[in-house]
């Protein structure tokens, strides 16, 4: 069970997702926890608080969403990574979409705050393409993680009542991808 400032702050994160960062008070958290008014500023005292706490949450969460996307190790060729970054955009857009459009809204407010965890996926993705021998894995990397970015973005607003198939997605990385 989560302890009390996990739960304010993924009511926190809920209420950014729903409202945006304009949305995000003390008392919007309250209610969103279903807590007494005045029980969310007593844990973070200010709005700056309230963020940068909100933030460290994203954080936590992003990490394990990272830790369970897929099968430890390498993926052992290029098909394979592109089903599970598909696999991971496409979750990221429908089960996760409240915690992505949090993220989105976030880095609009405070990029600063997100570029380190960006950096961060771009590098394990670098990584992984290093290992299977991919040319330019640097910029394949960025290449793939804009390609991800815009999507979301897509499929969160514009595309939001389509399905979409993860077999174009994976296709459409393979394609970034190829030599």
């Amino acid at each position: 069970m989560p302890n009390r400032r996990t739960e304010l702050m993924d009511a926190a994160l809920g209420v950014v997702a729903d409202k945006g960062m304009k949305g995000l008070t003390h008392r919007a958290v309250d209610a969103a926890a279903g807590l007494p008014e005045g029980t969310t500023s007593n844990y973070f005292r200010s709005r700056a608080a309230l963020v940068e706490a909100a933030l460290d949450r994203l954080l936590q969460l992003d990490a394990g969403l990272l830790r369970d996307a897929g099968p430890a190790g390498p993926p052992p060729g290029i098909p394979e990574l592109a089903d599970q970054l598909a696999a991971m955009v496409l979750a990221l857009a429908r089960q996760h979409a409240g915690l992505t459009r949090a993220r989105l809204a976030l880095s609009l407010d405070r990029p600063e705050a997100v570029t380190a965890g960006h950096y961060l996926l771009v590098g394990g993705l670098e990584q992984a393409l290093d290992g299977l021998g991919v040319a330019g894995a640097a910029g394949r990397a960025r290449d793939v993680a804009d390609y991800a970015d815009g999507l979301l973005l897509h499929l969160l607003t514009v595309r939001r009542d389509q399905q979409p198939d993860p077999a174009a997605t994976a296709a459409a990385i393979r394609r970034l991808l190829a030599p």
